[in-house]
Order: C-alpha cells, then sequence, then structure tokens
C-alpha cells in the first residue's frame, strides 16, 4: 500500500509534467502570445522541481537519520500524519530504530552504573589510568588505603610514596610487589600491588589493584615466629637437659665426696669413669648446640646475591659432578634434559649451586632410604625449560618414598627436618636464597610415588 501511494505520487507527477510539456510543445509552434509560452515554461519547471524534491525527500530523511546516529541524538522523533504514504512509513521506521537505540543506551548506563556501583564498594583499591597517567576510575578502597580524595592523575600519589609511583608505571601485566606505606598514624601499611594492561578502542591503560595485607603479615609473622621458637626450644632443650642432667650428677657426687674429706688419690675408677662419660657427654651436647647456634647464625648471613648469566646445562653438569661418586655407588638411574640447550639465567653461581647440591643430595638420601635390598629402580629426573618473562624453570625429582603431607607443609621452617641426622637448615637457606634472586622454591610430594622441587627464575 505504501509503495503503491509512492509509485500513483509519481505518476501523477509525471503525467502531469508530460501534459505540460505536451501543451508547451504546441504552443512553441503556435501563434499564441510570448507570455503563455513563457508561463507555461514556468510551470514545467516548478513541476520538475516538485518532482526531483519528491524523489530526493526519502534521500534527505535519510541522511538526516544517519547523522542522528552519528551524533547519538537520540531525542529526535519524526511525526506522522496517519496518511498511509510512504513518508509515514519511513518515519515510523526512523523512530522504531531510535527508539530501539535509547534503550540499548539506557541498558548500557544501567551496566555502567551497576559496575561503577560494584567497583566503588568492593573491598580492594582498583585505580586505572592511560599513558599520561590520567585517572580513568579510582574507588574509595584506593582512596581510604591510600589517604587522598579525588585525584586526577597518579602523579599526585607522590605526596603518598614514590615508591609507589615508580612500583605501578614500572608493573606489567601480571607484574606483582609489596610497598611499605608510612602514616600518619602509628601502624604502617603493607600493600600488595597488582597491574594488568588494558587496550580499549587503540588506547592503553593500566589497571593497579591495591591490597593492605598488614594483617596477613601479622599473623603469618606471628606463626612463623611460634613455629621458630618451638624448634628453638626444641632444639636448646634436648641439648640443655642433659647437660644440666649429668652436670648435676657429678656435681652430686663430687660433693659426697668432698663432705667425707675423700683423698682424690683413693677415687675409685668406676667413678673416675663415670665422672668422665659424664664429662664427655656434657662435651658432645655443648658441641652439638655450639653446631645448633651456628647454623642459625648462617641463615642470618646470607650474603646479597652477585648476578651475572650462566649456562644452565653448565651449572648443572658441575653439581652432578660433585655428586657423582654418590649418584653412582647409590646406583641412581640419572635422566637430565635441558630444553633448549643454550638455556640461560642471571644467578649469583656459588649460591644457586649449594641450592642444587642442597635438592640433590636430599633426593640421593631419598633414593637410599627407600631402597628395598637393591630392587627398587631408582631414578633421579632433573628438567630446566624456559619460565615466564624470560626466566627460567628448573625441576628435581625422585621416585623416593615421598614426604608425608603434615611433614611437607613445615619443610622449609628453620631446624624442621625428617632425617635423623638433618639439621633443618638446607631447605630453609635454599628457600632465602631464592627470594634473594625473586624467584620461587616449591614442592609436592606424594606417598610411594616421589617428591619433586621445582625453582622458577625470573630475570
Amino acid at each position: 500500500m505504501v509503495f503503491r501511494n509512492f509509485y500513483v505520487q509519481v505518476i501523477v507527477r509525471v503525467a502531469l509534467l508530460t501534459v505540460t510539456i505536451f501543451l508547451f510543445v504546441n504552443l512553441f509552434y503556435s501563434e499564441s502570445y510570448t507570455f503563455t509560452k513563457i508561463l507555461l515554461g514556468a510551470v514545467f519547471a516548478i513541476q520538475l522541481h516538485y518532482l526531483f524534491r519528491y524523489l530526493n525527500k526519502s534521500n534527505r530523511e535519510i541522511i538526516g537519520f544517519l547523522k542522528t546516529i552519528q551524533y547519538e541524538d537520540f531525542s529526535h522523533t519524526y511525526s506522522q500524519h496517519n496518511t498511509g504514504s510512504s513518508m509515514d512509513e519511513l518515519y515510523r521506521q526512523f523512530n522504531d530504530v531510535i527508539r530501539k537505540f535509547r534503550e540499548i543506551r539506557a541498558e548500557k548506563e544501567a551496566q555502567h552504573q551497576y559496575l561503577k556501583t560494584i567497583v566503588q564498594h568492593v573491598g580492594i583499591g582498583i585505580i586505572t589510568f592511560d599513558k599520561k597517567g590520567e585517572i580513568q576510575i579510582m574507588n574509595a578502597a584506593a582512596r581510604r588505603l591510600l589517604g587522598v580524595g579525588h585525584l586526577k592523575n597518579v602523579n599526585q600519589l607522590k605526596s603518598v610514596s614514590e615508591d609507589l609511583i615508580n612500583c605501578i608505571r614500572e608493573l606489567r601485566t601480571g607484574g606483582r610487589d609489596l610497598i611499605k606505606i608510612e602514616t600518619d598514624e602509628e601502624d604502617d601499611i603493607q600493600l600488595a600491588v597488582y597491574a594488568i594492561e588494558l587496550s580499549l578502542r587503540g588506547e592503553e591503560f593500566k589497571l593497579i589493584s591495591l591490597q593492605n595485607i598488614q594483617s596477613e603479615l601479622e599473623e603469618k609473622e606471628m606463626e612463623a615466629w611460634q613455629n621458630l621458637i618451638r624448634v628453638l626450644t626444641h632444639e636448646i632443650m634436648n641439648s640443655v637437659t642433659p647437660i644440666s642432667s649429668l652436670a648435676a650428677t657429678v656435681e652430686t657426687e663430687l660433693d659426697d665426696f668432698l663432705e667425707n674429706d675423700g683423698d682424690a688419690s683413693n677415687i675409685d675408677n668406676d667413678s673416675v669413669e663415670d665422672i668422665h662419660l659424664a664429662v664427655k657427654t656434657i662435651h658432645n651436647r655443648s658441641d652439638s648446640l655450639i653446631k645448633f647456634v651456628s647454623d642459625f647464625r648462617n641463615m642470618t648471613r646470607v650474603k646479597h646475591p652477585e648476578l651475572e648469566e650462566n649456562q644452565i646445562e653448565d651449572v648443572l653438569n658441575h653439581v652432578l659432578s660433585l655428586l657423582k661418586n654418590d649418584i653412582s655407588e647409590s646406583g641412581i638411574k640419572l635422566d637430565l634434559n635441558v630444553e633448549p640447550n643454550d638455556l640461560k639465567f642471571i644467578i649469583d653461581k656459588e649460591q644457586i649451586e649449594q641450592v642444587l647440591i642442597n635438592l640433590v643430595k636430599n633426593a640421593i638420601q631419598a633414593l637410599v632410604e627407600n631402597d628395598d635390598d637393591g630392587k627398587t629402580d631408582k631414578t633421579l629426573k632433573i628438567k630446566a625449560w624456559p619460565g615466564e618473562n624470560n626466566g627460567a624453570n628448573i625441576t628435581i625429582e625422585d621416585n623416593g618414598p615421598g614426604i608425608e603431607e603434615d611433614a611437607l607443609k613445615k619443610i622449609f621452617i628453620p631446624f624442621f627436618t625428617t632425617k635423623k641426622h638433618g639439621s633443618g637448615i638446607g631447605l630453609s637457606l635454599s628457600k632465602q636464597i631464592m627470594r634473594n634472586h625473586h624467584g620461587s622454591i616449591s614442592v609436592k610430594s606424594a606417598l610411594n610415588v616421589g617428591t619433586e622441587f621445582l625453582l622458577k627464575f625470573s630475570q
């Protein structure tokens, strides 16, 4: 019906135009007045103008509608006269599209406000900014943690901490760091800072999350102190108790001898042997206690690593050459795999070799303990491969007896050991060395399956 109306309008206008042309041609060759010819020519021009205007009206309306979409001006509406004309149908469609865009915009705005409300009320501090440092989002938690109001640029955080500014600018996706913020109050704030880089419509942004972990650190610190005190107390009491008991026994015997005006030359051999054994035991336990204190002191004196580039395969081969006899005599099958062969990492060679020697020795001892009359297939696997951010990973795996779950949780605690003659220093010292290298050490184990230590190095 609409298109029929449009066609009727065009046909009528073309017909009128044709009639006008016909009359004009007849008058042109007749002797009629010039004024009549001019008038008829003007009518022809007017009809032609209105025909083109009618035909272009829909194009002009479509162009106007597209500009409305382009500039997101959805407040405009097109009036309809319900005449059944093609323009009424076009306007109806335009209004439907504009109404749909209004609904989409309203839904989008509602979602934006919803997410904005969530971001503002989340307990973790969130800051987003562009390359110039201009802040787009800074939620209430971030302002509360940093003790600031509304900021426009991250550089304004210099008044809070320059270390924080450097940290959030240098961190890349997946990066994290710990920053200590000094406050006017007695308690300082320890912030865990995480970064994610984003790209939106060709612009680069960075999202920073901030979390105060001071209470968690204090809890872990207290737990570590309690574990350390428990171990120290156990070790010290193991040495001091027999020393005190034997010293009291010797003192009692000597007191009795002196009270009876005894002559030292009259002491029988049995008494001398008892006294000698007691003194010897005191001496041995004292040496053990001195070694324990010495080991504890060494843990607090790990020097700062002197970093240089080394090939992993060379370092591993050197460590294995030092332990070649132990591996061979124990009948252990060694599997070394470094991919690629020229894989490198930046380390303090002496310190990392100390870590590797300790881990390989532990694996050898575990395999020897699990030896069932030589029937056990003892295997030691060492593997190295590239890690994240141009780093490297090394695993040391054995198929020994494994470690119980309770012991596995305490394995890196200083002086904790599952060995009969172990000091409990090696793994805790190894963890400290890896932390100084900005790396990590972790372990997984299953009883009667084996144990695997993972060393992660980052550049």
